[in-house]
């Protein structure tokens, strides 16, 4: 069985879907987020994942009311974006954030998300390796996809597994968004290096096949955004899909 998790994208405190991490193609969904949130609670819904795109690129949290408010509701949220330090990993803590996604860091500064590993313990954290399949290598940009850095997914996902992490989120950037199917092969591809991590699938997911696809290939979560914004299905039946 795999967890389904339905995010919640915000820009400026609304509800928006970008299409493979591009800042300029954007889709702005009228749903207040708060109760967005809570119909996917009322349907089932253990978990949100909520990312804060404006800081995912500025590095400062520009949306932590509505993340706060959201946690505050009870539902146990899994946020991110903005994240560069230890003040800013205690503060979403701080607002009820049950565990908190840590990306540009992840990627740039290992031996401080190692240490946060030791310190808050590896429930607590969820490691963020979103990647472009580019020039032979699953690259891992940061700063809201838009940095480049040497880095690559093949050579952290082992050491994160090996440091004691346990959650790892990994999106096919030029699938997110695009409703396009997720790409299977990555996320044998991770089984194959780290297979002590549960990864969570996310990007391209358009279809309950997709979820079902997913769910056999062994994923322990999938992340859902456009397709239970548009309506391809609801978050119901992907729960029976995924069991």
């Amino acid at each position: 069985m795999s967890m389904l998790i339905p995010a919640i994208d915000l820009r400026d405190g609304r509800v928006v879907r970008l299409r493979q991490g591009d800042y300029a193609l954007q889709t702005t969904f009228e749903f207040n987020p708060l109760r967005l949130a809570a119909s996917y609670v009322t349907q089932g819904a253990g978990w949100v994942h909520i990312v804060d795109l404006d800081g995912a690129r500025s590095g400062r949290f520009e949306n932590l009311d509505v993340i706060a408010a959201i946690a505050a509701s009870g539902v146990r949220v899994q946020a991110g974006g903005g994240v560069r330090d230890d003040a800013g990993l205690a503060r979403l803590f701080d607002v009820g954030v049950s565990r908190v996604v840590v990306g540009s860091i992840a990627i740039r500064d290992p031996a401080t998300v190692a240490r946060w590993l030791g310190r808050y313990g590896p429930e607590r954290l969820t490691l963020a390796l979103d990647t472009r399949y580019r020039d032979g290598h699953w690259q891992l940009p940061s700063a809201g996809w838009i940095e480049a850095e040497l880095a690559t997914l093949d050579e952290l996902a082992p050491w994160y597994a090996n440091a004691g992490a346990r959650h790892l989120l990994c999106t096919d950037i030029d699938r997110d968004g695009m409703m396009s199917g997720p790409n299977l092969s990555l996320y044998a591809h991770l089984a194959g290096i780290a297979p002590a991590l549960k990864v969570q699938a996310s990007g391209g997911v358009s279809s309950l096949a997709d979820i079902t696809a997913l769910r056999e290939g062994g994923v322990a979560g999938i992340i859902l955004g456009r397709a239970l914004l548009e309506g391809a299905f609801s978050l119901a039946d992907g729960m029976v899909a995924a069991c």
